[in-house]
């Protein structure tokens, strides 16, 4: 069953080399993640290592 989607969930496109692309889906691969989660995954931690959020803790 598919994880429900908060209605604040906003969808972009991204274009992306596919050097990249590979690496991403191997890391994902590597880590029991969906692409788009992994995704999510660095851009999350990219905001956390510049301090522009703090770290939340999310109810399970």
């Amino acid at each position: 069953m598919p994880a429900k989607k908060s209605s604040c969930d906003k969808g972009f496109l991204l274009r992306i080399d596919a050097a990249t692309m590979a690496t991403i889906e191997q890391w994902a691969a590597d880590e029991f993640r969906s692409v788009n989660g992994q995704l999510q995954w660095i851009i999350n931690d990219a905001i956390k290592r510049h301090r522009r959020k703090k770290a939340t803790i999310t109810p399970e």
